[in-house]
């Protein structure tokens, strides 16, 4: 069986029948389900979409639902590429959100 590589180097990781991109955002779900468990987080979705114009689509890693009320839009990244940067600003503009990065 023939391994691909990621462009960035990033590795794969499966935890709890979810293959997570990087050990990177591997290890944030960890640590959410750690805060999930205290109470500081009611529930958390993950790769939640967004539409943007010319049917393109961009998707936050996690999306928090925290006890005090607050919602938080996390993208964990171990790069920020233009292309990133330029979404995220598209759809911090389209939507009444502000995405925070890991």
């Amino acid at each position: 069986m023939r391994t691909i590589r990621h462009k960035f180097n990033a590795r794969p990781v499966d935890i709890d029948g979810y293959r997570f991109p990087s050990k990177k955002e591997g290890k944030y779900y960890l640590g959410l389900k750690i805060r999930q468990e205290m109470g500081a987080v009611l529930f958390f979705l993950r790769q939640v979409g967004f539409h943007l114009p010319g049917g393109v689509k961009y998707v936050v890693d996690f999306v928090e639902f925290h006890a005090d009320g607050s919602v938080h839009f996390i993208d964990v990244k171990g790069r920020r590429l233009p292309a990133y940067v330029a979404k995220k600003k598209q759809v911090e503009a389209l939507y009444p959100i502000t995405i925070e990065e890991r």
